[in-house]
C-alpha cells in the first residue's frame, strides 16, 4: 500500500445487486483487507517500492480482467486515524488507531468471487502477502 503518496491504487465499481442465501450459485463479495508494517513500507529502499507499486498495478489490472474486482482503495497512514467512540452519551475522539499493533491496515479491495477458495486465491497473490498479512472476509448484504 502506498505510505508516500506516490503511487494510488485507488479503484472504484459496482456490484450487481442482489441478496445471497446460502446455497445460491450467486457470486459472493469478499473483502480483502491489507495489513503491513508502515516502518517497512517508510524504510523501503525508493527501487523496491517502486517495483511493488509495479506489482500493485499489475495485481488491480489482472482482477479488473478477470471481472471480479468491485472496489478498494489504499489507506492514509495511520498517524492520519482518528477513533471514535460514545460513552454515556458523549461523543470522545482520540487521534490515532484503537490499537497499538505492528501492522496497520493499509487498504483494501472488494472482489465478488464464487466462492471463499476463489477469494483467498486473489489474496494470496497481493503483493503485500509478501510483506505483511492479508485478511479476507465476506461481506454482508442488506440490500434484500
Amino acid at each position: 500500500m502506498c505510505r508516500s503518496g506516490v503511487f494510488s491504487f485507488v479503484v472504484k465499481g459496482t456490484a450487481p445487486v442482489g441478496r445471497w442465501e446460502p446455497g445460491d450459485d450467486a457470486p459472493m463479495q469478499y473483502m480483502i483487507l491489507i495489513y503491513d508494517d508502515e516502518s517497512v513500507w517508510a524504510s523501503m529502499p525508493e527501487a523496491q517500492s517502486q517495483q511493488l507499486f509495479g506489482e500493485y498495478r499489475a495485481y488491480t489490472e489482472e482482477m479488473t480482467k478477470a471481472g471480479v474486482l468491485r472496489g478498494g482503495d489504499a489507506l492514509k497512514p495511520v498517524s492520519t486515524a482518528t477513533t471514535v467512540r460514545v460513552r454515556e452519551g458523549k461523543t470522545l475522539t482520540t487521534d490515532g488507531p484503537f490499537a497499538e499493533t505492528k501492522e496497520q491496515l493499509g487498504g483494501y479491495y472488494i472482489v465478488e468471487v464464487p466462492d471463499l477458495e476463489a477469494a483467498l486465491k486473489w489474496a494470496a497473490k497481493c503483493p503485500s502477502a509478501a510483506i505483511g498479512s492479508i485478511e479476507v472476509r465476506p461481506v454482508m448484504d442488506f440490500s434484500g
